[in-house]
C-alpha cells in the first residue's frame, strides 16, 4: 500500500503541476503562491498518509469487524440483535463529526498555505526585511499566521478526538448493556457461562475494530478536505484557451504588429481602464519605443501580445491574424521576451540561455552567450557555463543577468522582440554592454521597447506616446517635443535625469 500511495501521489502532482503551468497570470494575480504550493506539496502529502497507510489500517480492521460480528451472531442471535441496536447510535456521530473535520481540514490546509506564503515572501525579499530591520516585525506576523493555523488545527483535532470518543463510548456502552442482558440470560439457564465470556471477547474485538476505524473516518475526512482543494484547482479552467479550430499563422513571419480600437481592463482591477481603444500600428522589421507615464498602459500592450489575456474590445493582430483564432503557444513561439528583471533559473549558465530553445545544440548556445557579449564573464565563473547561478541568479550582477536574459532570446531567434529595458539601474560599464547585445537581437527583427534611456529613443523608428491606456501622439524624438508638453516633460524628466519615470 505504501508503493501504491506514493505512485498515486506522484500522479497527483504532476497533473496538478501540469494545470499549474496552463492557468493564465489572471489567476496568479489573486491567488498567492504560497497558496499553490501548499496544495501541491502539503495536500498531497495528506492523500499519501491516508492511502498509504490509513487504508491498509482500514482493511484490516473491516475484516476484523466481519469477522467479530459473524462471531457475534453464531454465538447468541438475541444478544447480536441487542447490539444491532446501538448501530444507529454509533453511525450518528460519526456523520455529524466527521462533516466537522472535513470542514476544519480544509481550512486548516488553507491556514497553512498562509503560513507558506507569508515565509516565502518574506525570504524571497530578505535582503530589504534586513535594510529596514524589520526581522522583529516580521517575526511578529509569521508568528501570528503560525498562531492561526495552530488554532485551526485544535479544532480538527477536537472534532476528530471527540469523534473517536463518543464512538468508543457508545461501544462499550453496548458492551455494557450486553454483559447485563447476557448475565439475565445466564440466570435463566438460555445461555452458558462460556458462551456469555466468547461473546464479550467478540464484541471486544468489534468494538477495537469499530474505534480504529473511526481513526480511519478522521483521516478519510482531513483526506476528502485536501481533495476538495486539489479537484478545485484542477477544474480551473484557463482564461486563455487554444480556439475550437485554431487557424494558421504566416509562414515564414512576416512581423507586423496591429492594435485595433483594443480596450482591456485587468479582471482583478475592472473598475480601471488599462486600455481605451487603442490603434497601434508596427510594420515589419520597425524599432517601435514605447513612452507614457505610469499606468500609461505600457506593459499592458505587451500582455495582450503574448495573449496573457484577451483584450475586452477590439484586436490585437500579428501577420493578418486575429491572435484570438491561433494557439497561444504557436503566437508566443515566435515573440522573444527580454523583461525588465530577468527570471534566471535555479540551474547554471548554460541552461538558461538553453531555456530559450530547450532543442538548441551546443554550438548555438555558445554562440547565442557570446553574441550577448556574455561569454567572458561566464568562463570566469567557478565552472564556466557549468556554474549553478543561484535562485534568482544571486551569483550575478544585474547587467550579467541581463546579459544572459538577451542570450535567451538571441537562442529563441524570434520574429517580434519585446523589450522592457533595464539599464537605467546599471552603471555605465554594464549599461554599454547590454546596449550592444541589445542592439544584436534587435537587429532585423520587429521590435516594441518600453524605452527608459535616450540612446534608444532617438534610435527608434518611430516613438508612440501613450497616456491613460490611449495612443495620443507618434513621431520621432525632436517632432515629439516640438508637438507634446507631456512628451517634454517626459523627455527631461526620464532620459534626461534617468529618473525612471515609465514604471
Amino acid at each position: 500500500m505504501s508503493w501504491v500511495g506514493e505512485r498515486v501521489v506522484a500522479d497527483i502532482r504532476n497533473d496538478v503541476y501540469r494545470k499549474i503551468l496552463t492557468l493564465s497570470p489572471g489567476f496568479f494575480e489573486t491567488t498567492p503562491t504560497g497558496e499553490i504550493l501548499t496544495r501541491l506539496t502539503a495536500d498531497t502529502s495528506v492523500l499519501q498518509t491516508v492511502i498509504g497507510s490509513s487504508l491498509s489500517i482500514a482493511l484490516r480492521n473491516i475484516l476484523s469487524l466481519i469477522g467479530g460480528l459473524v462471531l457475534l451472531a453464531y454465538t447468541s442471535a438475541k444478544l447480536m440483535a441487542l447490539v444491532a441496536l446501538i448501530v444507529p447510535a454509533v453511525i450518528v456521530p460519526i456523520i455529524f463529526y466527521g462533516h466537522k473535520v472535513r470542514r476544519f481540514s480544509r481550512a486548516s490546509q488553507a491556514r497553512v498555505a498562509d503560513v507558506g506564503s507569508y515565509a516565502e515572501e518574506s525570504i524571497n525579499a530578505i535582503r530589504t526585511v534586513q535594510a529596514y530591520s524589520h526581522e522583529d516585525v516580521d517575526q511578529v506576523r509569521y508568528t501570528d499566521e503560525v498562531e492561526n493555523a495552530f488554532l485551526t488545527s485544535v479544532k480538527r483535532i477536537s472534532a476528530r478526538a471527540m469523534l473517536g470518543s463518543v464512538v468508543i463510548c457508545l461501544v462499550f456502552g453496548a458492551i455494557s448493556l450486553v454483559l447485563w442482558a447476557g448475565g439475565k440470560d445466564v440466570i435463566s439457564g438460555q445461555l452458558s457461562p462460556g458462551e456469555l465470556t466468547s461473546f464479550v471477547f467478540y464484541a471486544i474485538i468489534v468494538a477495537a475494530a469499530a474505534g480504529a476505524l473511526t481513526e480511519v473516518i478522521g483521516d478519510l475526512q482531513r483526506a476528502a478536505g485536501a481533495t476538495e482543494r486539489l479537484i478545485e484547482l484542477l477544474e480551473t479552467e484557463p482564461d486563455i484557451r487554444p480556439p475550437a479550430n485554431p487557424l494558421p499563422m504566416l509562414d515564414p513571419p512576416v512581423g507586423e504588429v496591429v492594435f485595433r480600437d483594443v480596450s482591456f481592463r485587468y479582471p482583478s482591477r475592472s473598475d480601471t481602464a488599462a486600455l481605451s481603444n487603442l490603434s497601434i500600428k508596427v510594420k515589419s522589421g520597425e524599432t517601435v519605443a514605447l513612452v507614457g507615464p505610469s499606468g500609461a498602459g505600457k506593459t499592458t500592450v505587451f500582455q495582450l501580445l503574448l495573449r496573457f489575456y484577451d483584450p475586452n474590445s477590439g484586436s490585437v493582430i500579428i501577420d493578418g491574424t486575429d491572435i484570438r483564432n491561433v494557439d497561444p503557444k504557436k503566437v508566443r513561439r515566435r515573440i522573444g521576451l527580454v523583461s525588465q528583471d530577468p527570471i534566471i533559473f535555479s540551474t547554471n549558465a548554460f541552461e538558461n540561455i538553453r531555456y530559450g530553445r530547450p532543442e538548441a545544440k551546443d554550438e548555438e548556445v555558445y554562440a547565442a552567450a557570446e553574441a550577448a557579449i556574455a561569454t567572458e564573464f561566464i568562463a570566469k565563473l567557478p565552472e564556466g557555463f557549468d556554474t549553478f547561478l543561484g535562485q534568482k541568479g544571486t551569483r550575478l550582477s544585474g547587467g550579467q543577468k541581463q546579459r544572459i536574459a538577451i542570450a535567451r532570446a538571441i537562442l529563441r531567434d524570434p520574429a517580434f522582440l519585446l523589450l522592457d529595458e533595464a539599464t537605467s539601474a546599471l552603471d555605465a560599464e554594464n549599461e554599454n554592454l547590454v546596449q550592444q547585445a541589445l542592439e544584436t537581437v534587435m537587429d532585423g527583427r520587429t521590435t516594441m521597447v518600453i524605452a527608459h534611456r535616450l540612446a534608444t529613443v532617438v534610435r527608434a523608428n518611430r516613438i508612440i506616446l501613450l497616456d491613460k491606456g490611449k495612443n495620443i501622439a507618434n513621431g520621432d524624438h525632436q517632432s515629439l517635443l516640438r508637438s507634446s508638453t507631456l512628451y517634454a516633460k517626459l523627455s527631461q524628466l526620464q532620459f534626461n535625469s534617468k529618473f525612471d519615470f515609465s514604471q
